[in-house]
């Protein structure tokens, strides 16, 4: 998956535009994409993720950064096995496209 564009609530993704939040799997995208509290993620969000069991967790905290990501839910997800990098989402989109070759899955919140 290579993430074509980032702009305010809207991601190009291998050609496909989204106006929802994405996760983006190595093999797939699942978007909308919901969170139980829009602006704080939480374990429960992440769920399909976790399935995924992915080397890195990439997570765009929104265009102004604005979703919260705890650092008890990275730790959580530290000892899964999953590194997690959370910039706000035009930082995210960048390190996403860099990480190619690893098996990274991406939460990508485009508004706030």
């Amino acid at each position: 998956m290579y993430i074509d564009s980032y702009s305010f609530g809207k991601i190009v993704i291998n050609g496909k535009t989204y106006t929802s939040d994405v996760l983006i799997f190595p093999e797939r995208v699942v978007s909308p994409w919901w969170r139980r509290q829009g602006h704080l993620l939480q374990m429960k969000d992440l769920a399909e993720v976790i399935r995924e069991r992915p080397e890195v967790l990439i997570v765009g905290k929104g265009f102004s950064g604005l979703m919260k990501v705890p650092q008890g839910l990275m730790d959580e997800l530290g000892s899964l096995g999953t590194g997690v990098i959370a910039e706000k989402t035009t930082g995210a989109v960048t390190i996403f496209n860099s990480y190619r070759g690893k098996h990274v899955v991406a939460a990508l919140h485009l508004t706030c």
